[in-house]
């Protein structure tokens, strides 16, 4: 008799919904949270190559902090692809534009750069207030 590795299939993983509270939260700290449980590696099952990950929904985003003088000196940027199209935002103007964001791209740089990290990236639903619609889905609150 062999011993075969177990390979987790899609249909394998009963999807979980979970309610993370980020209020207070180090940004870094929470998001490698948030991206260990968005792409599964918490559940026993995991496989590299298969979505076993849970869905998160993430409140409180604009009450997340960051340390040391990184409000000011951690800048975001992004390229219009034209020459000198390169715009550049720091963090504090970018928590009072758009506070979802800061999580979203943090999550974003931890998940694989494949076409499984961005479908683990589209259960990730991010709420800069303590109100979400996903109540349906039955989210169970995850303290981390």
């Amino acid at each position: 008799m062999k011993n075969y590795t177990y390979s987790a299939k899609r249909t394998d993983n009963p999807e979980k919904w979970y309610v993370v509270n980020a209020e207070g939260a180090v940004l870094g700290r929470l998001a490698t949270q948030i991206a260990s449980r968005l792409r599964g590696k918490h559940n026993p099952m995991f496989t590299p190559h298969a979505d076993t990950g849970d869905w998160v929904v993430v409140v409180n985003a604009d009450k997340v902090t960051l340390t040391g003088r990184k409000w000011d000196q951690k800048s975001y940027h992004r390229h219009s692809g034209y020459i000198g199209g390169l715009k550049s935002i720091t963090a504090r103007k970018l928590k009072e534009k758009r506070p979802e964001d800061l999580i979203r791209f943090a999550v974003k740089g931890m998940l694989p750069k494949n076409r499984l990290g961005r479908k683990l990236f589209k259960k990730l639903k991010v709420y800069s207030g303590p109100e979400h619609p996903h109540a349906a889905q039955q989210p169970e609150t995850l303290e981390l």
